[in-house]
């Protein structure tokens, strides 16, 4: 009804018209006002009803609106307008208004519409039998059904729809209120709401109630959460959803949000009181508040200069675990966390076209059976900063420093400064040679408490130079480029750099792999570095197909003069050779997409380690899959590690789908001593999917046997729900 305004405008028009019978014509003067263009197979006064009448084919345009109907009439002596038959208004939004009547005045004060419906731009279509809006801003649509499913033929039953005996908009509060509704599945009825209300859609934000998570659970039995919005200010809102459980204390979990005109913070936190209970629900201990804290923030402190901060706390070690509350291992501020490792961090960053700094306060607290905080380190604090400097054909100088100033309760403290410098050039020689020289150095400072050996202080100053050479060989054709690239790396530097009181911390998990193949100093971090003289050799091969398919690939190894004991066997840098590493990627668009990494025993090419992810959608089935295995020979425990990770659908039918997914520990944990545990499916889900044009049901059930101290192996069904344009209903995240 508020989607009239222009019928105002037609009526303006046609008194204009009233009036140019009677007089005679007057100077042309421009309008104040954009015209209304009014056409018609008929146009004519009827000067005994003191009326304007159009008939036939009536179409009246006003800056992008458009009125259609079979009659239109404008009544001077009432002064209303009144549109008859098959009346279409179509709206600068591109929505769709339809009504076998419309009726209104000039001021569009009040007025009636008879067998109204709209199609709304994001698909929406609202049915009434009448509607009505009064002077006072109230429009009342009386038995309306709304849906946002195509329907082909006027019998056509919607996937969903929902019905109610009125509705009413209230253009000054901005709010739709509905009684007596019902939603309806396939025609039959499966929620009825007495009363509800909503924001209207083209308002601001609004508080009110989000769509509720309901479902059933093993640990917390049929729990039903229900969150409210609450609007306090254009710059600050906050959600409050309490959570009711059928086999714990309630719970409630709030988010909060503020923004500031330099920046803006953001924290999640939940309370309750209850016991510790297992994964069926069996309660120990006692009775305690219990709650969790998420929380990040940044702020602009000038151009480009920003500084932040973030929080994570638990109450105990399973609490998000025990009430499935998302978000314990996302980023929030600088540095990210490890699962199962919480993160707390101050940071300041600073960037230019040329300069980088940071510096952050780091504290950490495990999650983790058997881990102690007093272990783990608080960084107090790491800072790091780098200079470019372009100097053209010379090449590109790098000036960098860092500090790691590394505190625990239990174990050794660490107090680390670094400074150090990288420069490296190209060239082209003849015949296309790629000629890249390099030379880095650095100089470290280390300050030890606590170390077995009572060393207090180590310094290091370690440098390589040399240079990568590569020959690029291209070879185009009609149907497919081939590029062909050998590639080697020759470097000479500083022997017997590690010293073994450094505490090793920044590269604890590091691996040699196709990315870092060719560096000069192939070790991560600080607290190691690859020292002596050492070569790289290797090759890649790239095809590019003229319809966008592509494959690549790169493959080699890396030698050295002597042997550092400082590197496992895990880091691919023990002994004087490493064993072979490749990579390969192939994308066929959409059909598949394959991206593999390998290692490749250096004396027996026994595959070590092999990490496949392949993405296909061929015919009517979709995949997703990821397989690795690693061989205890490579890794520092002796364990042998060997899974796979599924997400398949197939579609059945043009709406309906089979899915399934699996996370399988193929081999269990085995060393050369023998098998530790048995292999086990980890997760296993299989269910069956509705979709179409406005709607998708999902249903599955779910085996898992994880396990983390009393809780686990869990089973469960799970469902979810999205209507288009009214949002998700369900439970996501339920076991």
């Amino acid at each position: 009804m508020h989607k009239w305004t222009f019928i105002l405008l037609i009526a303006a028009s046609l008194t204009s018209v009233g009036h140019a019978v009677a007089q005679e014509p007057a100077p042309e003067v421009e309008s104040a006002q954009p015209r209304v263009t009014l056409d018609a197979d008929n146009i004519f006064v009827n000067e005994n009803e003191n009326s304007v009448i159009a008939e036939g084919n009536v179409e009246a345009k006003y800056e992008g609106r458009v009125l259609r109907a079979d009659r239109l009439i404008y009544d001077r002596n009432t002064d209303r307008v009144r549109a008859i038959g098959n009346v279409v208004i179509i709206d600068v939004d591109g929505s769709e208004n339809y009504a076998d009547e419309i009726e209104t005045d000039s001021s569009l004060s009040d007025g009636y519409a008879i067998g109204y419906s709209t199609r709304l731009p994001d698909g929406g279509l609202a049915i009434a039998e009448s509607a009505v809006r009064s002077s006072d801003g109230y429009n009342a649509l009386d038995k309306i059904v709304y849906t946002s499913c195509e329907l082909c033929e006027e019998n056509d039953t919607p996937t969903w729809a929902l019905r109610a005996r009125r509705a009413v908009l209230n253009e000054e509060a901005q709010m739709m209120s509905y009684r007596d509704a019902v939603l309806e599945i396939a025609g039959v009825p499966v929620l009825y709401f007495p009363y509800f209300a909503h924001p209207d859609p083209t308002s601001e934000r609004r508080s009110g109630l989000l769509p509720p998570d309901f479902g059933t659970s093993s640990k917390l039995g049929v729990f039903y959460e229900q969150p409210y919005y609450w609007a306090i200010s254009p710059y600050s809102d906050l959600t409050i959803a309490p959570k009711v459980m059928g086999n714990v204390n309630p719970l409630v979990e709030f988010q909060a949000r503020k923004r500031f005109w330099s920046g803006a913070v953001s924290a999640n936190f939940s309370v309750t009181r209850e016991r510790e209970f297992d994964s069926d629900g069996e309660k120990s201990g006692e009775s305690e508040w219990r709650g969790h804290l998420f929380a990040d923030g940044g702020f602009v402190i000038r151009p480009g200069w920003r500084w932040g901060f973030a929080a994570e706390q638990v109450s105990d070690d399973l609490y998000t675990r025990r009430y499935d509350i998302d978000g314990e291992n996302d980023k929030r501020g600088l540095y990210a966390g490890q699962p199962r490792y919480l993160l707390n961090q101050l940071f300041t960053q600073g960037q230019g076209t040329d300069w980088y700094v940071e510096s952050a306060l780091l504290t950490f607290e495990t999650n983790r059976e058997g881990d102690s905080d007093a272990r783990l380190p608080r960084a107090l604090p790491l800072m790091f900063g780098e200079r470019l400097f372009d100097y053209g054909d010379y090449g590109t100088l790098a000036v960098t420093g860092s500090t790691a100033i590394l505190e625990r309760e239990l174990g050794v403290d660490s107090y680390r400064a670094s400074a150090g410098a990288d420069w490296s050039t190209t060239r082209v020689l003849p015949g296309g040679v790629l000629f890249n020289p390099f030379a880095e150095g650095r100089y470290d400072y280390y300050q030890l408490d606590n170390t077995p050996s009572g060393v207090d202080s180590v310094t290091r100053g370690a440098a390589s130079f040399g240079t990568r050479l590569s020959y690029p060989l291209y070879r185009p054709g009609e149907i497919i480029d081939i590029l062909i690239e050998p590639e080697a790396m020759v470097a000479y530097g500083t022997a017997g750099t590690n010293d073994p009181d450094i505490p090793i911390e920044d590269s604890l998990f590091y691996e040699l792999d196709e990315t870092s193949l060719f560096e000069a100093n192939a070790a991560s971090g600080y607290d190691t570095y690859e020292g002596g003289s050492k070569a790289s050799l290797g090759a890649s091969v790239t095809a590019r197909w003229k319809n966008g398919m592509s494959i690549s690939a790169l493959a080699g190894r890396r030698w050295r003069d002597t042997s550092d004991p400082v590197f496992d066997v895990g880091s691919n840098l023990d002994g004087t050779v490493s064993d072979w590493v490749a990579g390969l990627t192939a994308d066929f668009g959409n059909p598949l997409k394959l991206e593999t990494r390998v290692r490749l025993d250096d004396d027996s090419l026994a595959l070590n380690r092999i990490d496949a992810r392949i993405n296909s959608n061929i015919w009517r089935l979709r995949t997703r899959a990821r397989y690795y295995s690693i061989s205890g020979d490579v890794t520092s425990s002796g364990f042998s590690d060997e899974g796979i990770e599924l997400s398949t659908d197939f579609k059945i039918t043009d709406n309906y789908y089979l899915l399934y997914s699996l996370n399988r520990d193929i081999s269990g944990r085995s060393n050369a001593s023998g098998r530790i545990s048995d292999p086990s499916d980890i997760r296993q889900t299989l269910g069956v999917a509705y979709e179409d044009d406005c709607s998708r049901f999902e249903i599955f059930f779910e085996r898992s046997e994880a396990r983390d101290r009393d809780l686990g192996p869990e089973d469960s069904i799970k469902f979810r729900f999205a209507l288009k344009t009214l949002g998700d209903f369900g439970s996501s995240d339920v076991d």
